[in-house]
């Protein structure tokens, strides 16, 4: 169960992250034609690549975390007994969790301090521009979860 749901929401956000990624290379695309071909520049270009940056960087370490593409290292628990890397691996993923739970909460609290400002071009609420950070903590959790249940029964 944990598992299709862990790919389930996976394979959501790949998709999501596709079209944010291919919106973004076209803002900053038409904002460089614009501005070095037509000499006039997008006032709202700008806003909406940071924008975009900011949820592909949060949607995106999600997505490397459920492949277990994040940089690791591993010196030390290699050198490790058998025992030794599973209890290692357990604290990691429980300490993750605890990180996870973090950006939910902290995330969410800070969206209240977010919705009292609107972006300077567009007038985009900050509470939709960072509604990310709690919902990537979400997935996160989702994620680890059950890679913590996939190894368990491994074991």
């Amino acid at each position: 169960m944990c598992t299709r749901t862990s790919d389930s929401i996976n394979w959501l956000i790949e998709r999501f992250v596709g079209i944010l990624g291919i919106l973004m290379a076209t803002v900053m695309g038409v904002q460089v034609v614009a501005r070095y071909v037509f000499n006039h520049s997008l006032f709202w270009s700008e806003e909406v690549g940071r924008i975009l940056l900011v949820w592909l960087t949060f949607l995106g370490s999600t997505i490397a975390y459920k492949r277990k593409l994040h940089v690791g290292v591993d010196f030390l628990v290699r050198k490790l007994s058998p025992f030794g890397r599973r209890l290692c691996f357990i604290i990691t993923v429980f300490a993750s969790l605890i990180f996870f739970g973090t950006l939910v909460i902290l995330g969410t609290k800070f969206l209240f301090v977010a919705s009292m400002y609107k972006t300077a071009a567009l007038g985009i609420p900050g509470n939709l521009i960072y509604a990310v950070i709690p919902f990537s903590g979400l997935v996160f959790i989702i994620h680890a979860l059950n890679i913590l249940i996939e190894a368990l029964h491994r074991w």
